[in-house]
C-alpha cells in the first residue's frame, strides 16, 4: 500500500474537492454561458456566436462531471447509495434537463426556423439552469442533514420527500450555485466575443457577481444560525469503515467550529468574496483575461469554503445525527482507494494537460462576421 488507511481517506477528500473545482470551473462556465444566451443574444447571429465560444469545449468539459461523479461512487459507495435513494427525483430532473444540451448544440442551427432555434435555446436555458440551481439546492439540504436511516446491515432507506427538498434555506443555496456560474460565465463571454455581445456579457455577468456576493454572505449567515454536526467520539479511523460507530451532536453555528479551530481556513470564504468583487473591477477595467481568472478562484474558494464547513461530514443525517456519513466511515476498504489514488495521479494531470492543450489551440476570439461566413461548418 501507497499510504494508510486514514492518509487516504483524507486524499480522496481532497482529491473529490479538486475535482468538483475542475467541472465548476470548465462544465459550470458552460452552464452559465446557456443560462445567458438569451440575455446576450439579441439575435440568431449573437446566439449562435455565444454558443460557439463553448462549442469546442462543452462536451470535453464534462469529463469533470462523469470523473467526479465516478469518484464519489468509487470513493464513498454509502453516500452515493444514500444520495440517489434521497435525491432520486432531482436526480432524475438533473438527468433529463442534461439531455437538451447535447441535442440543443447540435440541432439547435441545422434548421433555418426562428420557432426551432428558438425552442431550442429555452431547451439548452432548462438544460443548464436546473442542473446548477439542484446542485446549489442539494447541497443546501447536505447542511441541514438528510432524513435516512441505517439499520444495522448498514442498509440506507431514505425518508423524505422530493419536494421537501426546496425549502428556503436550500434555495437561497441553489441560487448562489447558480449566480456564481452565471457570473463566472459572463466574464467569459466578455474575453471570448466582440461588439455588443462582449458588452452585455460583462453588463450581466457583474449584476450576477453582484447578486452572488450579497446572498453569498446571507447562506453564511443562515449557517451560523441552523444546526450544524459535531462529531464528540469517533472510532480509529485506520479501522474498518462502520457509519454505527461514532457519536455526533448537533449545536446551532456548528459548521463554523472548524474556522475556529484552524483560522488560517477563513481565508477560503474571504477568497470567494474577494475574488467575485476583483472580477467584477476587472471586468469593469476592460480586463476580460485577469477577471476570468479572478472568477475561476472565486468558484474555487465557494467550494472549499463548503467542503470545510463540512469537514469531515460528507450527508449529515436529520433522522439519527449518529449514523451521518462521514469521510472517515462513509468510504470504499482500503485496497479499493489505493488502486484509484495510483489511477487519479496518472489521469487527472492528463486531463488538465489535455484540456489545457484544447483551450490554447483553439483559444480565439468568436465574432459574428466569423459565424456570418460559416454558416454551416459552426453551431
Amino acid at each position: 500500500m501507497i499510504f494508510d488507511y486514514e492518509t487516504l481517506k483524507l486524499t480522496w477528500w481532497l482529491l473529490i474537492g479538486v475535482l468538483l473545482i475542475g467541472f465548476a470551473v470548465t462544465d459550470g462556465m458552460d452552464m452559465g454561458v446557456a443560462i445567458l444566451l438569451r440575455l446576450v443574444g439579441k439575435t440568431d447571429v449573437e446566439r449562435r456566436t455565444v454558443i460557439n465560444t463553448i462549442g469546442a469545449h462543452w462536451d470535453g468539459n464534462q469529463v469533470w462531471f462523469i470523473t467526479a461523479g465516478g469518484a464519489l461512487f468509487a470513493a464513498w459507495p454509502m453516500v452515493y447509495a444514500a444520495a440517489f435513494s434521497g435525491f432520486y427525483f432531482a436526480m432524475m430532473l438533473v438527468l433529463f434537463a442534461l439531455f437538451f444540451r447535447p441535442l440543443g448544440f447540435d440541432y439547435r442551427s441545422k434548421i433555418e426556423s426562428p420557432r426551432w432555434r428558438n425552442n431550442w435555446d429555452w431547451g439548452l436555458f432548462a438544460g443548464s439552469f436546473i442542473p446548477a440551481l439542484v446542485f446549489g439546492v442539494a447541497f443546501g439540504n447536505l447542511l441541514l442533514g438528510v432524513p435516512y436511516h441505517i439499520d444495522d446491515l448498514l442498509r440506507v432507506s431514505y425518508q423524505g420527500s422530493f419536494f421537501a427538498l426546496l425549502n428556503p434555506f436550500a434555495i437561497v443555496v441553489g441560487l448562489v450555485s447558480v449566480l456564481m456560474l452565471v457570473g463566472h460565465a459572463g466574464m467569459w463571454l466578455q474575453l471570448r466575443t466582440d461588439a455588443e455581445v462582449a458588452k452585455r456579457s460583462a453588463q450581466y455577468g457583474q449584476y450576477a457577481l453582484m447578486a452572488f456576493i450579497v446572498l453569498f454572505a446571507l447562506a453564511g449567515v443562515w449557517v451560523s444560525q441552523i444546526d450544524g454536526y459535531k462529531i464528540v467520539s469517533m472510532g480509529d479511523t485506520q479501522g474498518f469503515a462502520n457509519p454505527l460507530g461514532k457519536t455526533v451532536t448537533q449545536a446551532p453555528g456548528a459548521w463554523l467550529d472548524n474556522y475556529t479551530k484552524m483560522p488560517l481556513t477563513i481565508l477560503f470564504p474571504a477568497l470567494a468574496f474577494v475574488m467575485a468583487a476583483l472580477a467584477i473591477v476587472l471586468s469593469k477595467l476592460q480586463k476580460p483575461a485577469m477577471a476570468l481568472a479572478a472568477s475561476s478562484l472565486m468558484l474555487a474558494g465557494v467550494i472549499l469554503t463548503a467542503g470545510m464547513s463540512m469537514f469531515p461530514f460528507v450527508m449529515p443525517s436529520s433522522n439519527n445525527p449518529n449514523i451521518s456519513l462521514t469521510m472517515w466511515d462513509a468510504v470504499s476498504s482500503h485496497m479499493t482507494l489505493n488502486v484509484m489514488f495510483i489511477a487519479a495521479v496518472i489521469f487527472v494531470p492528463l486531463i488538465l494537460i489535455y484540456t489545457t492543450w484544447c483551450y490554447v489551440k483553439m483559444w480565439r476570439k468568436v465574432t459574428i462576421s466569423e459565424i456570418e461566413n460559416n454558416t454551416h461548418g459552426s453551431y
